[in-house]
């Protein structure tokens, strides 16, 4: 290699230039940048949306975006031949032809006030009717889902009672399409289809395997809906017994739900406990025979209603409301309702809870919004009362000028009795002076006084006829009172002599409780009790026990003697 380097006029680098070009940026020798390999793709441009053309009015949410309102009368608003919207006594309801009656998104949480507006144009939620194809010679191609369907023909079993004569074989039909607004006659009543009535061994036999299954259809805030029909007849399809689980505010009300589920599906309800339903389909039920209704596409803006809360309620002027709503939030709520919970005793709380004041909140936070202004609806129409505000999630409630006490015997509502609480105010300058007690008397509830009658009378409350007492006096009766409340719990009754040497027999007294008591919950059991079957009566017989024993004694007596 040294000897090849050596010789004159022999370079080894010659693909490298001698001498590098000046830079010299005036020179014009210098050659154009090279092209890229590949050329830059020329997209066009975006084209641009025409403003003029309106979209499908059926698939635009108008009522969320848009501030679309529209009075509306009762009667047909928008009708396409045989298909209408109707608004009548159920609100907005859906016009079908052949339909057996009126559909609805909900039919057991339509409010029984009538709309004053819709929010979005009236629309009918299904699927527009088939259009005949027309003629071109040959039969149109079928799709890969009709191919598919085509290889494995679905069977179904009738679910109906065999035919005599057929040996015990069941028939078994394909299944078929039922063209949208044409429904299969129904040949049998109701009546006939639930066949018999079931006895208690038949219905705990069908409830019992679906106790701890979950396969169930639940029911939520828009309570009953027009889909849940089908979906109801797909559960019959397999099993006898269909298991609706109920939540939310649909609760406050279950036997509306449970009318309205029984008069749409002609099933019959056999067992229900809290908000769960376990609907009947029929003894003669058969689900080729059933309707089939078509499906909501989607879910209808609900129209404008009044507004639930006023300025000046009935009964009440202005100045009156807003001093009941400034003492309703420093009011104490009755509950706390969860959110998608079973609210089945609200409307007996509320009613009780007017019974000892005419103000009352329920405590709603965590809840929707839409949700605990359906429960005040729903309670104003139940309990009644009148709504004075929603604030901070709360429900505040009046319980009007026409409230009746529960209670028969409790005095009549006058018309300054709810108005006293206006009249207390706060803190003044004679807060911290010491007062008089006040004797003034205090109208209660029956219920209540019968319930101090009967603790004063079994010596389990005491009637203090002194009330301006010092601590010291008042803690010598308590202590006297606590001993002759336990001596008169767990002693004998007392023994009464009649002749004055005491050589007569002696006469137990026993306390007899009035028959008279309307609020007794012992008198059903008392009669059925068997007093015969009770075999520790040996032990307490009241002739050989002396004054101020106890049982206890009694027993520890006779276990020593054993």
């Amino acid at each position: 290699m040294a000897i090849v380097a050596s010789l004159p006029g022999f370079n080894l680098f010659s693909s490298l230039p001698s001498n590098p070009p000046p830079n010299d940026p005036n020179s014009s020798t210098t050659s154009a940048s090279p092209s890229p390999p590949i050329p830059i793709p020329k997209y066009p441009p975006p084209l641009k949306k025409s403003q003029n053309a309106p979209p499908n009015p059926a698939l635009k949410t108008v009522h969320r975006r848009t501030k679309y309102y529209k009075p509306v009368r009762d009667g047909v608003i928008s009708s396409d031949g045989d298909r209408a919207v109707v608004i009548g006594e159920n609100g907005v309801s859906y016009l079908l032809p052949g339909a057996p009656f009126e559909f609805q998104y909900s039919y057991s949480e339509t409010p029984k006030v009538k709309p004053l507006a819709i929010r979005e144009p009236a629309f009918l939620p299904f699927a527009p009717p088939t259009m005949p194809r027309p003629w071109t010679g040959k039969a149109p191609l079928k799709s890969a889902k009709e191919k598919k369907l085509k290889r494995k023909v679905p069977l179904l079993d009738s679910f109906g009672p065999m035919a005599p004569g057929t040996s015990g074989v069941k028939e078994v039909v394909m299944a078929r399409p039922v063209e949208l607004g044409k429904y299969p006659k129904q040949e049998k009543t109701r009546e006939e289809i639930l066949g018999e009535p079931l006895k208690k061994w038949e219905i705990k036999m069908l409830i019992q395997p679906q106790l701890s299954d979950n396969r169930q259809v639940n029911l939520g805030r828009d309570g009953l809906t027009h889909n849940m029909l089908d979906l109801i007849h797909s559960h019959w399809k397999r099993r006898p017994v269909c298991k609706v689980k109920c939540k939310g505010v649909p609760t406050v009300d279950m036997d509306n739900v449970c009318r309205h589920i029984e008069e749409r599906t002609k099933g019959k309800i056999i067992h229900r406990v809290g908000g769960v339903v376990y609907l009947f389909r029929g003894r003669n039920y058969s689900h080729k025979d059933h309707p089939q209704y078509p499906l909501m596409l989607w879910k209808p803006a609900a129209p404008v209603y009044p507004k639930l809360i006023q300025e000046a309620p009935e009964g009440l002027t202005k100045d009156q409301a807003e001093e009941f709503r400034k003492k309703g939030k420093r009011l104490l709520p009755i509950c706390k309702l969860a959110k998608n919970g079973v609210y089945i005793t609200l409307v007996r709380d509320v009613r009780h809870a007017f019974e000892g004041s005419p103000l009352v909140k329920i405590d709603c936070r965590g809840m929707h919004a839409s949700d605990y202004k359906k429960l005040g609806a729903k309670l104003k129409e139940l309990v009644p009362c009148v709504l004075l505000s929603f604030d901070d999630e709360h429900i505040l409630m009046w319980r009007g000028p026409n409230w009746i006490s529960m209670h028969q015997a409790a005095p009549s509502p006058s018309d300054t009795a709810d108005f006293d609480i206006l009249s207390s105010t706060g803190r003044g300058k004679d807060y911290d002076k010491p007062c008089k007690p006040d004797t003034k008397t205090v109208m209660t509830s029956p219920k209540m006084m019968t319930l101090w009658k009967r603790s004063i009378d079994s010596n389990k409350a005491l009637l203090l006829d002194e009330l301006d007492l010092d601590p010291d006096a008042l803690l010598k009766k308590v202590e006297e009172f606590e001993g002759v409340s336990q001596a008169t719990e767990h002693s004998y009754p007392a023994l009464i002599v009649s002749s004055e040497d005491g050589t007569s027999s002696s006469v137990q007294v026993f306390e007899e409780v009035p028959q008279s008591d309307p609020y007794s919950e012992y008198d059903d059991y008392s009669d059925n009790y068997d007093y015969e079957s009770d075999d520790d009566d040996a032990f307490y017989d009241s002739d050989s026990i002396p004054l101020g024993s106890l049982p206890v004694d009694v027993i520890v007596e006779e276990l020593d003697h054993d």
